[in-house]
């Protein structure tokens, strides 16, 4: 039986975005055995020792590949398990093949791990997100995507460049899916509690010139950077990683904290029976509730929209 101070992760998925969750869980002590899985059993054992090797220079983490067996006890389980967008290549026709992928994971990991925390990485995220809800019967609180968490990452680190303050100051959020239909609630985007553009006046009567704030600009920057980044270098798997183990301290530290993932909507701002990105407290127990931002009429039908745009890739979708 697992020690009660115990903390363990599975990583389904050693492909780039798993092994660099897995290596980072690893780095920063998140847990005490993290355990590897993928279909090439090689790759996850390769991974693992890699990993493992450099275990001199960091906390006592365990670090193995393994079977789905070998999930048991755990206390989350991150699936990044999925292909990549080829040229060419419909968003639905990706969907269809990462749920299929998915259905096949969801059988046997659920038998080993039914109380563990899931978290949806792989893409569309959010379609896998809603996916796992109907062919599983773990706990609705107990799922939840990545979502948006990364593009309110990007968000806050354009607007802590463009008003040169520490991130930590900037609030401000990415609504909607994990995709093209996301925008920005700039009636929440706030730093340290004031509006952005009444601090962007309060900062040039302070003879601090800053610019006035180009939405536009922001939400192409923050919606192409994925793109940017492949086509430099071919995959984006360091940030998303690193927003993947922000999500697990957040589960473990036992206090809840709030974050942009998708989780299953029940009529909030007018949207139901989807999953997408609003703000969520995030625990112990995964999903306790979402926080009722007050929106905008325009930004609600944003959400609608966006809403509508996942529910169409769900409709043509089997599953």
């Amino acid at each position: 039986m697992k020690k009660p101070d115990m903390r363990k992760v599975t990583v389904i998925g050693a492909g780039n975005v798993g092994a660099t969750i897995a290596y980072t869980l690893a780095v920063e002590g998140v847990a005490n055995e993290i355990v590897i899985i993928d279909i090439k059993k090689d790759k996850a054992e390769g991974e693992a020792m890699d990993i493992s090797q450099g275990a001199p220079f960091f906390s006592g983490t365990q670090v193995v590949a393994g079977d789905y067996a070998d999930a048991v006890d755990s206390d989350i389980v991150i699936i990044t398990s999925g292909v990549a967008r080829k040229p060419g290549q419909t968003r639905l026709d990706l969907a269809q093949i990462n749920v299929n992928i998915l259905k096949s994971i969801a059988e046997q990991i659920t038998q080993y791990a039914p109380n563990a925390i899931y978290l949806m990485v792989s893409n569309p995220v959010d379609i896998m997100t809603y996916v796992f809800h109907k062919v599983t019967n773990i706990p609705e609180n107990h799922i939840l995507g990545s979502g948006t968490i990364l593009d309110t990452a990007r968000l806050r680190s354009y607007l802590a460049s463009h008003f040169d303050i520490s991130k930590q100051n900037v609030h401000a959020f990415v609504f909607g899916e994990h995709g093209d239909s996301s925008f920005i609630p700039w009636s929440q985007a706030n730093i340290s509690c004031v509006n952005i553009e009444n601090y962007r006046r309060f900062a040039q009567e302070q003879h601090a010139e800053i610019a006035p704030v180009d939405r536009a600009e922001v939400e192409r920057y923050v919606r192409t950077s994925g793109s940017e980044i492949i086509s430099r270098k071919g995959a984006t798997f360091y940030a998303v990683a690193i927003a993947a183990v922000h999500i697990c301290k957040c589960i473990f530290s036992g206090n809840e904290t709030a974050l942009t993932v998708s989780s299953m909507m029940h009529g909030e701002y007018g949207v139901d029976d989807v999953c997408l990105s609003t703000v969520a407290l995030v625990g112990r127990n995964g999903i306790k509730a979402h926080l009722p931002a007050e929106l905008t009429a325009e930004e609600e039908e944003k959400l609608r929209h966006s809403a509508s745009c996942l529910k169409n890739v769900l409709n043509q979708i089997e599953f």
